[in-house]
């Protein structure tokens, strides 16, 4: 069910451009999985953009995957909790303005939710391709750990 005001976990990036599209390739993982916790909701988001306000409305958490352009060694991790379409890296591959104008209109509106971004440094953007290179094929299992460890943090502690 889409907005039920739990958790989206947002695969970012273009699936046809190799690592760029790593954020699909760990969001069409976890939903193959079928063991995210209930009121977890995964979706492909693609490149961006503003049509993925809606769900940014929809959900309390958002919890995204994309690729990154840092000059950070290929595979390299980071969680970073932005809450300013300036919080974003520097160069947030081929859908950069998207993101960070998404992020500047939910402040506009009042409507934004908390984020959780996870970023996988990669070292270009492929023209073509659905695979990804060794090295981020290598740290998907990883960024899938963060994600469901991150999930389980949710999970409400009841006192016996």
């Amino acid at each position: 069910m889409l907005g039920n005001s739990d958790t989206l976990v947002l695969g970012i990036g273009n699936y046809l451009m190799g690592d760029e599209g790593i954020g699909v390739h760990v969001a069409n993982r976890l939903e193959q999985m079928n063991l995210l916790p209930e009121g977890v909701t995964v979706l492909d988001g693609g490149t961006g953009g503003f049509h993925l306000l809606e769900y940014f409305e929809l959900y309390d958490h958002i919890i995204l995957i994309d690729a990154t352009l840092d000059n950070n060694t290929p595979g390299t991790i980071r969680k970073i909790k932005p809450r300013f379409a300036t919080d974003f890296p520097p160069a947030m591959s081929t859908h950069d303005i998207g993101l960070k104008d998404l992020v500047s209109a939910l402040q506009i509106l009042g409507k934004m939710p908390k984020i959780d971004l996870f970023v996988v440094s990669i070292a270009t953007i492929q023209q073509q391709g659905i695979e990804l290179t060794p090295e981020i094929e290598a740290v998907v299992p990883a960024v899938m750990d963060h994600i469901l460890n991150l999930l389980a943090e949710k999970e409400p502690f009841l006192a016996v």
